[in-house]
């Protein structure tokens, strides 16, 4: 068990082994992509428009929780429309210049994806408000009143943004994505369709009890069904026969310290810590994090939304609550 928040195997963000995974996994056709069935039908009547018109996409906006499957979405467009796909990140980049370089490489319909796109500063944005209407770029050469624009045309592309905090996002620029879609938390069904599916990628042996028992506590979070099924993996190589099935299973998320709903021992934690030393709440966040010894912005942007999704805590103006189902799930006697 391990006590680093980065490395928690339920986390929803990226680990740094994640990527290679999840480029062997990534499906590179719409159809092979599980789930987000009316973004895809919405994606696939705007790829077949563009590719009959010979135009390029519209700019693309998607946002939703880390895990969701926003890069691979990325890519099937890419693959969709035969184009060249460029992959950089808001905080990547950080001068004009670094935009510039991007933008004036491209090549006619690419795919400029922008990860964590609420992250770009305003001047950034600003250069990119032309490349995004009219295809040009805007060059100030010079200072002062000697200072003079150039405007460069650009080849006409498609930027896909992607992030987790669409409400950080500038209105001029959200203004100009023409197709926005929300990526959703994915039914346990469908996780356990990707677990299958990717299972005969990696070429594991599971039996439907065990894909199901990962299903449950992946969060609804593809990433972390895959990370799962890998580590599940590992064990059932070195304890058992190398299937996935059975005890075996379980086994290895008791080792792992993942329970049925997908909480691991800091979850556990908080919600002990509420039911216990304060009767249930309510209870301050400052309280709660000084008896657990982490950290307020980590317990509240990291910990507390599934909580809350799995309906374990209630936040009220006094402070958080857990719930009924909190004192169940914990096997905690309600008090009177």
């Amino acid at each position: 068990m391990t006590n680093n928040k980065e490395e928690r195997i339920i986390s929803t963000k990226e680990l740094p082994d994640d990527g290679i995974l999840d480029t062997s996994l990534r499906p590179k056709k719409i159809q092979d992509y599980v789930g987000q069935e009316k973004i895809k039908e919405n994606l696939n009547i705007c790829i077949e428009a563009a590719k009959k018109r010979s135009e390029s996409l519209e700019h693309i906006l998607l946002y939703g929780a880390p895990g969701l499957g926003k890069t691979t979405l990325a890519h099937i467009i890419a693959h969709e429309m035969n184009s060249n796909i460029r992959i950089t990140a808001g905080p990547s980049i950080e001068k004009a210049g670094d935009l510039a370089a991007i933008l004036t490489n491209l090549h006619e319909n690419d795919i400029l994806f922008i990860d964590e796109i609420h992250r770009l500063n305003k001047t950034i944005e600003e250069i990119l408000y032309p490349a995004m209407e009219d295809s040009c770029l805007d060059i100030i050469i010079g200072k002062g009143p000697q200072a003079r624009t150039l405007r460069l045309e650009l080849p006409k592309f498609t930027l896909i943004g992607a992030t987790t905090k669409a409400s950080l996002l500038s209105a001029p620029l959200r203004d100009r994505f023409g197709i926005v879609h929300h990526l959703n938390f994915y039914e346990n069904t469908d996780i356990q369709k990707i677990i299958e599916r990717n299972s005969k990628i990696l070429n594991i042996s599971i039996d439907e009890e065990s894909s199901i028992s990962i299903a449950k506590r992946s969060r609804r979070t593809p990433r972390v069904a895959n990370r799962l099924l890998k580590r599940v993996r590992d064990y059932c190589e070195v304890r058992g026969n190398g299937i996935i099935e059975g005890n075996i299973c379980i086994n290895a998320f008791e080792m792992l310290d993942v329970d049925t709903l997908g909480l691991d021992w800091i979850d556990r934690k908080i919600l002990e810590t509420i039911i216990d030393k304060f009767n249930g709440g309510p209870v301050g966040l400052n309280t709660i994090a000084a008896a657990t010894g982490e950290d307020i912005s980590t317990i509240e942007d990291v910990y507390e939304p599934y909580l809350m999704r799995l309906g374990f805590l209630d936040r009220s103006s006094r402070g958080r609550i857990a719930t009924i189902n909190a004192y169940k799930h914990l096997h905690k006697p309600l008090l009177k």
